[in-house]
């Protein structure tokens, strides 16, 4: 006797109550509905899309901390760990460098400002102040000197990630040093911690739809669908640079480890549509570190890599920046001479490396740009105003993509990438999610075979493809991805027995 099939709208409610995706996706349509119908009260629902981001912030120090420290006591060699950093920061500049020329070749190509003859003095520059909190970008000293922490706890009170990526490196150093034998507890301490912490990043990603909803409701009730009118030109010419920049990125992942990057991009599809839909990375980046290192990138690798790339590997803001800056060149007259846009590239390098977690930090790399060539007018800065939270989709899916691809880059370098697993997980024949947390905040992966059982109360159907590590959460898959093995469960345990 064959199995009956659900009806649709049984399939329907079973996909939206298990799809991640399927919730943001319908969250974000019902976000643009409802800015575009009522703004006034679209513009009171910001505190949805903050609340979440301040829950996802509050985990990222602990998490970033733990994954490093047992990235590199499971490594074992800290020449390595330094070999890493060194290959991310060679590969984020070049990077970055080669997205600041796409964007100027584009804007020299397509001219997105000529034409529109703006009279600098008609434009409110305080605007600009207001933006950016009177704020300004450090130096590259101060830079330096800010990435070292003053205090062990203030680091993550703060919630700088580089701080809190240099006591990382310290106290992981200083576990190989000291060896398992004189601080055994440390280590299960550190990782049944990453434990806990992947199980609240579980419970806070159900909110994503919520979060998604408010944060798209604010911005279409906020700025309209009008700007895209007035701006037209200029967005185009942004997203059309962004897409030409992911498809070298493609190009440059098939090379070094011959992965498609547009499999990675369907494997976190329900991570990049968060992030568009809340205009931030830093809401995705503990679900995509789980990822990376479920696609066969090492602990340290990606420990090390991605969170670096937070603050060092903004290419999407690179993009943005380069054409921003001709752009208001051009809508002013000014016409920049060769020399002119070549010292735009060198400040850029520099100012775009300090923008991170910095309030309208575009704006401060742009107004520190146009003083430095002296010939655009720095209220010309305002012109960028109205269409800056429009740019906010493309920096977020570059700056993502870009970041993973050096990920799964540096770790191929240093011969922490197991491709086997990687093309396994991009072709959807292995596991592709984890269980979050105890009650299992699971993935399309999940929900799919979810909705292919017969009977959805079997141990094979509630554990998915993993089955004992799926109950464990995320924390089962790390014991064993650092080549030590892990401690044997008590299901384990009992079946040797």
């Amino acid at each position: 006797m064959q199995p009956s099939v659900p009806s649709l709208p049984r399939r329907v409610a079973r996909i939206l109550r298990t799809s991640l995706f399927a919730q943001v996706a319908i969250a974000l349509v019902l976000g643009v509905v409802v800015g575009k119908l009522w703004p006034g009260v679209a513009t009171d629902l910001q505190p949805l899309g903050d609340g979440f981001t301040r829950l996802i912030k509050t985990i990222i120090s602990p998490l970033v901390f733990c994954v490093v420290v047992v990235g590199i006591a499971k490594a074992g060699d800290l020449k390595a760990f330094g070999r890493i950093g060194l290959k991310a920061l060679a590969w984020f500049e070049v990077a970055s460098t080669f997205a600041l020329v796409i964007g100027l070749l584009a804007a020299n190509i397509v001219q997105p400002g000529s034409g529109m003859n703006v009279d600098p003095a008609t434009l409110d520059a305080s605007a600009v102040d207001a933006k950016t909190g009177g704020g300004s970008l450090p130096s590259t000293t101060e830079f330096v000197v800010n990435a070292l922490p003053t205090s062990f706890v203030g680091a993550f009170a703060e919630n700088s990630l580089l701080q809190v990526l240099v006591l990382a490196c310290l106290v992981g150093a200083a576990l190989l040093h000291l060896g398992h034998t004189k601080v055994p507890k440390v280590l299960p301490a550190v990782e049944q911690a990453q434990e806990i912490i992947f199980a609240v990043v579980g419970f806070v990603m159900r909110l994503a739809p919520i979060a998604v909803f408010g944060a798209m409701a604010v911005l279409i009730g906020n700025y309209g669908l009008g700007v895209i009118e007035t701006y037209g030109k200029l967005i185009a010419l942004c997203y059309a640079a962004a897409a030409l920049f992911v498809t070298l990125l493609a190009v440059a992942l098939r090379m070094v480890t011959g992965l498609s990057l547009w499999k990675f991009l369907r494997y976190i599809r329900e991570e990049m549509l968060l992030a568009l839909g809340t205009a931030s990375t830093e809401s995705v980046m503990p679900r995509v570190m789980q990822k990376l290192r479920r696609a066969g990138a090492r602990e340290d690798a990606v420990g090390l890599v991605l969170p670096t790339g937070y603050s060092f590997n903004l290419d999407g803001a690179s993009l943005y920046l380069s054409i921003g800056t001709l752009f208001i060149a051009q809508a002013v007259g000014v016409d920049l001479s060769l020399s002119q846009q070549i010292t735009v590239i060198l400040v850029l390098m520099l100012t775009s490396k300090g923008m991170a977690g910095i309030p309208g930090s575009a704006f401060l790399a742009l107004s520190a740009t146009a003083s430095s060539l002296g010939a655009i007018p720095a209220g010309a800065v305002a012109l960028l105003l109205g269409v800056d939270r429009i740019m906010d989709s493309m920096r977020v899916v570059t700056n993502l993509l870009g970041n993973c691809v050096a990920v799964f880059a540096v770790s191929r370098w240093e011969g922490a990438l197991d491709l086997e697993q990687a093309r396994r997980v991009l072709d959807g024949e292995g596991p592709t999610e984890t269980e979050d947390g105890p009650q299992g905040a699971r993935g399309s992966a999940t929900a799919e075979q979810s909705e292919s059982s017969e009977d959805p109360q079997r141990p094979e159907a509630a554990e998915g493809p993993e089955g004992a590590e799926g109950s464990h959460g995320a924390g089962a898959a790390i014991g064993t991805s650092g080549g030590i093995p892990a401690r044997p469960t008590k299901e384990t345990a009992s079946e040797v027995a």
